[in-house]
């Protein structure tokens, strides 16, 4: 990596409706691949047809995809930095109305709905692995495995939403079974200098956050990933309650003995000031999202002035307009809290 920044993986629902990369996705993707990050990971790629949670999600499910994804990567690597796609399945989040078959660990999750079987887990665990070669085809240098927010290995993670009875349900090691696989299958079925990242949050979804420590513990000990993402909603947030309770959240992951793992977060990182601070606290890069969406090289405008900082929130739709955003990405844009200010045209 050049330099301490990765553009976050970002959701904008602007690609074909069969998951194809669109000219939307192109030109954001050519527009950050300009912006001086040293990693940029693609928005959220459903790794089955089934397992798609928005309406214009992009995909990695078919061999179809290939052309648009390998324009993408060669995008990437014009500009200069290195690249990932972020690999997903919606689980018992999928959305019908846009062909997702909702996959739940438990039976109780989704009324009417029984759980995945054991087989059906098996052959999700595949799908990733699959989209994993698919990407490393398509020329980008690696994938960033989404295991957060309550997705299907962040669901299985969670003992409220896993009632299982088989090796994917029970102890916290079977319940880690299937992000664990699904990280080894990767290793083994991709090439050496494959770069593997896994996005991580430890909040809602009846996570509990000694047990989330104690498998990354595990995970950064065997150097089975190359980097660790911490999705934070906000990076300086405090524990309010348990073991940890008065501690930064950060913290609590930044202290495991990491190897040769590198650990970075985002979280409202909007200034270069905060983006040092964060360095400080022991993080080996930052993943920047909103400061990305509002300036698409927030890397160069840091290097450029030390105390840089984003604009103030909620901006109007027609800044993002003419800084280059499609109208399919503002209008999901819209559907964010306090980001594009309300009734601008």
């Amino acid at each position: 990596m050049r330099n301490r920044f990765v553009l976050a993986p970002l959701t904008n629902q602007q690609s074909e409706h069969d998951g194809s990369a669109s000219q939307f996705d192109l030109d954001w993707i050519g527009q950050v691949a300009q912006g001086g990050y040293a990693l940029v990971t693609t928005a959220a790629a459903h790794v089955e047809a089934g397992g798609i949670a928005f309406a214009r999600q992009m995909g990695i499910h078919d061999d179809a995809h290939l052309p648009g994804l390998a324009r993408m990567a060669t995008s990437i690597r014009e500009g200069g930095g290195l690249s990932a796609v972020q690999l997903h399945h919606a689980g018992h989040r999928a959305r019908p109305e846009s062909g997702g078959i909702p996959s739940p660990a438990s039976r109780f999750t989704l009324p009417g709905i029984q759980a995945l079987t054991t087989e059906q887990v098996e052959r999700i665990r595949d799908s990733f692995i699959a989209a994993a070669m698919r990407a490393e085809r398509a020329g980008f240098d690696g994938v960033a495995i989404h295991g957060a927010f309550g997705w299907i290995l962040s669901e299985f993670m969670s003992p409220l939403l896993n009632d299982r009875t088989d090796k994917y349900g029970g102890s916290l090691e079977k319940r880690a079974r299937f992000t664990i696989e699904v990280i080894e299958g990767i290793r083994r079925c991709c090439g050496p200098d494959f770069q593997i990242g896994w996005r991580l949050s430890v909040e809602r979804y009846g996570l509990r956050l000694e047990e989330l420590r104690e498998v990354t513990a595990g995970i950064l000990d065997r150097e089975l990933i190359d980097y660790l993402d911490l999705a934070l909603w906000d990076s300086a947030q405090i524990v309010r309650d348990g073991t940890y309770k008065g501690r930064t959240l950060l913290s609590i992951f930044t202290t495991i003995p990491r190897k040769g793992v590198r650990v970075g977060t985002a979280g409202r990182i909007m200034s270069a000031q905060r983006a040092a601070q964060l360095l400080e606290e022991g993080c080996d890069f930052v993943l920047i999202g909103r400061a990305g969406i509002l300036q698409r090289d927030f890397p160069l405008q840091v290097q450029a002035d030390p105390f840089y900082d984003s604009p103030r929130l909620p901006v109007t739709a027609q800044y993002l307009r003419s800084g280059g955003l499609s109208e399919r990405f503002i209008t999901h844009m819209r559907g964010w809290q306090n980001f594009v200010l309300p009734g601008s045209p």
